[in-house]
């Protein structure tokens, strides 16, 4: 049967069905695209402009890189952006390492405590610590300004954990048993016959975690000093307060954060993920298919 042939139990939708969808979706995409229309167009207006536009531009007059170079050159938003780049980097994949493994470990039957550490693991999920032991714990650790406080606390995600467990689970155990025949060890048979199955749902996992990293502000705010912080939280600094920061460098204080200064730092801290996402988006819905996989 063609791709293009409707099945015999699927209606034919009326007009009305597929205008009523097309509304929809271009709804949707307007009131996606409009707003970031308007924060990229205000990042390149003038700040002239601006003002007399009311503090939003929908399309600047004549564009301009100006806020973009104030930012970068300072030092202060170049130094954030590499502090989230290595934290997003570095902890992304030490949190891969540790979720696959500990996912293996908890997918296969036999293993001795395997039960207990589930369980442990489930407690943590339901009943989370609380900021101020957090806190405590990461101070009696010595890791208090230090960018490793922004990633072993959050090492491993219960969440990531049960999906990457349940697809492992729902790979064919006969590839185990002939892995196992041919002499493979557990490690061989992780790197060998699990993870080439499991891009799908390792790239999904993998996109949860450098989100979560890239995005993590409040963390720092608590362990870190200023001149240590990431780009969202500078960007939270010059959005919400609407005011600049500490030269590293200089030891200056730097101006009063404008609109297009604000607009500029957003742009710079959500374009990265934009830009990752498209290429992972065709492994979205393998991933979410935990079960897909049939003997």
């Amino acid at each position: 049967m063609s791709a293009h042939v409707r099945p015999g139990w699927m209606e034919k939708p009326k007009p009305v069905t597929q205008a009523a969808k097309a509304v929809a979706l271009v709804a949707v995409v307007l009131l996606v695209c409009v707003p970031f229309l308007v924060i990229v167009s205000t990042s390149l207006a003038s700040q002239r402009e601006v003002v007399a536009n009311g503090g939003w531009v929908l399309w600047p007059e004549n564009p301009t890189l100006q806020a973009y170079r104030d930012i970068l050159d300072g030092g202060i938003v170049s130094h954030a952006l590499g502090v989230s780049a290595g934290v997003t980097l570095v902890g992304t994949l030490l949190s891969l390492v540790c979720t696959v493994t500990l996912a293996y470990a908890l997918s296969r039957p036999g293993v001795f405590g395997g039960r207990p550490v589930l369980l442990l693991v489930l407690f943590t999920f339901l009943f989370p610590p609380g900021m101020i032991p957090n806190f405590l714990l990461v101070k009696e650790l010595g890791l208090l300004d230090s960018y490793a406080s922004l990633i072993l606390p959050v090492l491993i995600s219960v969440f990531n954990l049960i999906v990457l467990r349940g697809f492992f689970q729902a790979i064919p155990e006969e590839l185990y048993e002939a892995a196992r025949l041919d002499g493979a060890g557990d490690l061989r048979v992780l790197w060998s016959v699990v993870l080439p199955l499991s891009k799908a749902a390792l790239a999904v996992v993998g996109l949860f975690y450098a989100v979560a990293y890239w995005n993590s502000w409040f963390y720092a705010s608590l362990y870190l000093e200023s001149d240590h912080w990431p780009l969202q939280q500078v960007l939270r600094t010059y959005v919400v307060t609407g005011s600049g920061l500490t030269d590293t460098t200089t030891g200056e204080a730097t101006v009063n954060a404008p609109q297009t200064i604000q607009m500029a730092i957003l742009v710079i801290a959500t374009v990265p993920i934009l830009v990752v996402y498209p290429f992972l988006q065709k492994y979205f819905t393998k991933g979410v298919l935990t079960g897909a996989i049939k003997s």
